[in-house]
């Protein structure tokens, strides 16, 4: 299988599989749902909606393809996405924290660049 075909596959069975983990709203009123643009490879899990007081929205995985890379542009779990994709065979190389300044990258197990 191409290697781009291959990290968009894991990219979405792995938001995916978290959508499904969480199918319960912890928030009545908020959705949580899965945005996936493989024209422009970008991928999201998000949340919308209202709480009596306020309005809610934000984004709890953004991940995206960029130079056959797989950039983790924002990730809010716990276990983080990115080991995820390393336990599904992503090897660390292949994986920037984007969500790091290029100084910290380099103190990962992961891609700087």
């Amino acid at each position: 299988m191409d290697k781009l075909v291959e990290y968009r596959t894991l990219i979405k069975s792995i938001l995916t599989n978290y959508d499904e983990l969480a199918s319960t709203p912890a928030t009545p009123g908020v959705e949580t749902l899965l945005s996936f643009d493989e024209e422009r490879d970008q991928y999201l899990w998000f949340q919308v909606g209202w709480t009596p007081k306020e309005r809610v929205r934000g984004i709890t995985i953004h991940v995206r393809i960029k130079n056959n890379k797989i950039w983790i542009e924002e990730d809010w779990t716990d276990e983080g996405i990115g080991n995820a994709l390393v336990e599904a065979g992503v090897p660390p190389r292949d994986i920037v924290l984007a969500f790091y300044p290029p100084e910290v990258r380099a103190n990962t197990n992961f891609a700087v660049a």
